[in-house]
């Protein structure tokens, strides 16, 4: 049961969806979305080093 409001707190604050729309959402997608916002937070992070060296 935390997983799955730590899927939807994750989506839903960086994509501003809503806890509804997030919800609804089978398992497998709401997990696949939080491995695309981890990878983009990732490669932002790998950008602001690069540009504070």
């Amino acid at each position: 049961m935390d997983q799955i409001y730590k899927e939807v707190a994750f989506i839903s604050y960086h994509f501003h969806w809503s806890s509804d729309e997030v919800l609804e959402m089978p398992h497998w997608e709401r997990v696949r979305w939080c491995s695309e916002i981890s990878e983009i937070n990732r490669e932002l992070g790998e950008t602001e080093k690069r540009i504070s060296l």
